[in-house]
């Protein structure tokens, strides 16, 4: 039997006009418009038509850290953020949490609650549950997660929902089937979409992830270089400066426990592959696999040299300047085969394909 990445071949395209590469910086938010121009202009044209008169809720289903929020947002900036919204449902409960500590945001919950809530706890339990849990994890029960969730959606009224976090859990899953049905959504369609990327990848922009202690900014030291890097003499080693110009040359650092990589996460990461070998095994649910990477062997064919994530590697010159060389950054893949990392955007651009298959046939 085959698996479901056999099943889901790569959907990609080079770029080309009359023969020749065009190479565009996908870091620039013009070039990016051009890029997907061209590459799926044609299936945004449509997408955008559909749109007017239709919408969808989709599932996002990945591994922490493979690019969810990112993906989203791109599909906002192309499709626009009156069209679609990105709801996080670790946010959601977050931001509950934090309203819950005072009197007027626990009024207004419980009055929303008593209208829209069915479970196996009471409200002032499930009211409890969100203000007792840990600040790292979404620990609510189900049926209040769901009223959670249907208010946040109440509040994007006629968008495209991208819901992020939901499912969680294998138990979950049943409930997102019917997740339409439960909310009692629009007749929209329903799509499940997972994202494969290599642990190595994950593992990487975990220990190479630096913040600016200002603005918040992310970056990273290996994957993500800002346009000026510094030295520290002292601990010999380079550190990226925030590009923020209101954050005057700020230095960016490293979140505690980053450095261990993926050791702190081993056991979620465990948990998302679960999920969406579960999902894969769904019938009469449409279903989108993303791929972050690609084999070595086959990248010439199917992408650009600018679509492939490069690694970023710095040398002290004699004038104590830093130079900041890129070069391509080649992975394992879980296979343990040579492989690209791919930036964002050629991921968004196998989205759009993939969607638009779904949605316009």
């Amino acid at each position: 039997m085959a698996t479901y990445k056999e099943e889901f071949p790569l959907v990609l395209a080079k770029t080309k006009k009359d023969g020749q590469v065009n190479k565009f910086n996908l870091a620039d938010p013009e070039e990016r418009k051009l890029y997907f121009n061209e590459k799926v202009g044609e299936e945004i044209t449509k997408l955008r038509e559909y749109f007017e008169n239709h919408t969808f809720v989709a599932y996002w289903l990945g591994k922490k850290n493979a690019g969810k929020g990112t993906y989203s947002k791109l599909m906002m900036e192309i499709f626009g953020n009156d069209k679609i919204a990105h709801i996080s449902v670790g946010d959601v409960v977050r931001d509950t949490h934090k309203a819950l500590e005072t009197a007027a945001g626990r009024e207004e919950l419980a009055a929303y609650l008593k209208k829209d809530y069915r479970g196996y706890i009471s409200i002032e339990e499930g009211i409890k549950a969100i203000l007792n849990r840990s600040q790292d994890k979404v620990s609510v029960p189900n049926e209040l997660m769901l009223s959670l969730v249907k208010r946040e959606i109440d509040k994007q009224a006629g968008k495209i929902i991208f819901i992020d976090g939901f499912p969680r859990t294998l138990d979950q899953i049943s409930y997102s089937l019917y997740f339409r049905a439960l909310i009692n959504y629009r007749e929209d369609p329903d799509i499940f979409i997972t994202i494969d990327i290599p642990v190595s990848v994950i593992d990487e922009r975990m220990k190479y992830r630096v913040v600016c202690p200002k603005c918040q900014t992310p970056r990273n030291l290996k994957l993500f270089a800002t346009r000026e890097v510094g030295y520290d003499r002292g601990k010999e080693k380079f550190y990226l400066i925030c590009d923020n110009p209101d954050c005057q040359n700020e230095r960016m650092g490293a979140k505690e426990g980053d450095n261990l990589g993926i050791e702190s996460i081993r056991a979620r990461l465990e948990m998302d592959q679960q999920l969406i070998d579960r999902v894969f095994s769904l019938h009469g649910v449409p279903k989108i696999l993303l791929r972050n990477s690609i084999p070595v062997a086959e990248a010439k064919n199917l992408v650009d040299d600018y679509e492939i994530t490069p690694e970023y590697v710095y040398e002290l010159e004699d004038d104590q300047k830093v130079k900041i060389i890129e070069k391509p950054w080649v992975i394992k893949d879980d296979e343990g085969h040579d492989a690209y990392s791919l930036l964002a955007p050629p991921v968004v651009v196998s989205l759009i394909k993939q969607l638009a298959k779904i949605l316009l046939g």
